[in-house]
């Protein structure tokens, strides 16, 4: 979809923060309600009910649950509620699932529901929880992702920070919590997800956490939808003119804590949004696939030579490679990366170098194929380009073309990948190169800047070392 020039380069800038390591997620209710989960106003829809209100009639949720406490001179009814709402399993949503393959080190909530926990668990990653103070005083071994879950979880009820005087003495009770978060919001990139302006969580969060920031604030972000008129808080023009301006001075009131809005049409652009940002980043890491018994029609060193100097010019362009350690190719990958990453340590990383050799042995149940197909999409699906090389291998004393580079090709294909045959390498890679361009639309947005360079990487004529930079200029035109 066409994005707004604002959401274009919030875009531009997060995935560049991803791929700094300092981008964070700040995630309220809304994140959760797609999933079946209630909002604020049907968690506490029985609860005003005990008090002979009416929670449509109310705009100060947290004192309703505190007049609850109040009256009944306890939080067990609240309590419940919370574990009968939040602890039922639940399927997490399409969002859920593309932040918990984002690089991203924390996330904090202010839900109790554990969908953003079993989201990064389905990423085969280790989550570090924390909910308590506690919690924030030792650190799981090995941990991809500190969830924060700073007013509790559903599980731990009686400690769920809900009614008006527990917000009111969060930065007390909880100032651990507090300072930490202080010290990511300086430090780290945050967006704002399902957090609406009727949201009393949002409210509190920002107005009690009473975050210190100098004059030289961090940028983070909020998306926001707009009303409209006839949805279900604007049921006439009076209305949505009201709720307009008050979310225009909101919107400017957050500006004071380092926080831009940017405007929705719909919920649904939250997905867009997100599916924009993986597919940005996972294009700077290039799967490189490739297979060679025979170098032909190229000198082996000459081979070898190309493929070295490539790998060397993608990470010096900042990109990140996975391997395979593909037979005959790999090895040349692997030195040209780590030449480049080693002649200039304090630029580059070895964390731009990604080695994912197949298995050897059947492993359990499975048969080696099995495993190879999910070896193969496991470590595409890490990428947005792949780089295809040769493609060919020894069967019966004879030479033919590999079949796994096909396979790779296809996975590349269905998992939306940019695809850069060197089709003059030959075999598997010359077949793959045809398919492209013969329907280059197919296999790229912007065919007509793609297909002169395909076309030159596939002419024989052109000697292998130039192609190096053609490679090049073809990243840089399609990487945004």
């Amino acid at each position: 979809m066409a994005f707004t020039h604002e959401i274009e380069i919030f875009i531009r800038n997060y995935v560049k923060d991803l791929n700094e390591g300092t981008a964070s997620i700040f995630a309220g209710a809304g994140l959760s309600i797609p999933a079946g989960f209630v909002n604020w106003s049907e968690l506490m829809e029985e609860i005003a009910h005990d008090l002979r209100l009416a929670v449509d009639r109310e705009t100060d949720l947290v004192s309703l649950a505190q007049f609850h406490v109040n009256e009944n001179g306890t939080r067990s009814t609240i309590n419940r509620k919370i574990i009968e709402e939040f602890t039922e399993n639940a399927e997490e949503t399409l969002n859920h699932n593309i932040i918990a393959r984002l690089p991203i080190s924390s996330v904090w909530t202010t839900n109790y529901d554990g969908l953003i926990e079993q989201a990064f668990a389905k990423e085969n990653k280790v989550t570090d929880i924390k909910h308590t103070n506690k919690q924030l005083l030792s650190n799981k071994p090995k941990r991809d992702v500190v969830i924060y879950k700073m007013h509790g979880d559903a599980n731990h009820s009686s400690d769920a920070i809900l009614t008006k005087e527990d917000y009111e003495q969060y930065h007390q009770t909880h100032e651990p919590f507090v300072n930490t978060l202080t010290g990511e919001l300086t430090t780290k990139t945050f967006l704002f997800i399902g957090f609406s302006f009727t949201d009393p969580n949002l409210d509190y969060v920002l107005s009690r956490l009473n975050f210190r920031f100098s004059d030289d604030k961090k940028q983070h972000y909020c998306l926001v939808k707009k009303h409209c008129l006839h949805d279900l808080q604007n049921p006439d023009q009076a209305t949505l003119e009201y709720n307009e301006r008050k979310q225009l001075l909101v919107i400017n009131d957050l500006k004071r804590y380092g926080i831009k809005s940017l405007i929705l049409d719909d919920y649904k652009d939250i997905t867009a949004i997100l599916e924009e940002i993986e597919s940005r980043y996972k294009k700077k890491t290039i799967f490189i696939s490739g297979s060679a018994e025979t170098y032909e029609p190229y000198d082996k060193n000459e081979a070898l030579g190309f493929i070295h100097v490539l790998s060397k010019k993608i990470i010096e362009q900042n990109f990140r490679i996975v391997n395979g350690f593909g037979w005959g190719v790999g090895s040349s990958v692997i030195n040209g990366a780590l030449e480049a990453i080693n002649d200039k340590p304090l630029k580059f990383s070895e964390s731009q170098l990604v080695l994912k050799p197949f298995p050897q042995f059947e492993s359990g149940e499975k048969k080696l194929p099995e495993l190879w197909e999910e070896y193969r999409e496991k470590m595409i699906s890490l990428s947005g380009i792949s780089i295809f090389l040769f493609g060919n291998k020894l069967v019966n004393n004879e030479v033919v073309d590999a079949i796994g580079l096909i396979r790779e090709f296809e996975i590349s294909k269905a998992m939306g990948n940019l695809c850069i045959p060197i089709g003059s390498t030959g075999y598997a890679t010359k077949i793959i190169s045809d398919l492209i361009l013969n329907s280059p639309e197919k296999y790229f947005e912007n065919s007509k800047v793609a297909v002169p360079l395909i076309e030159k990487l596939a002419d024989s004529n052109i000697p292998l070392p130039e192609k190096v930079d053609v490679v090049i200029e073809l990243l840089n035109k399609i990487v945004q």
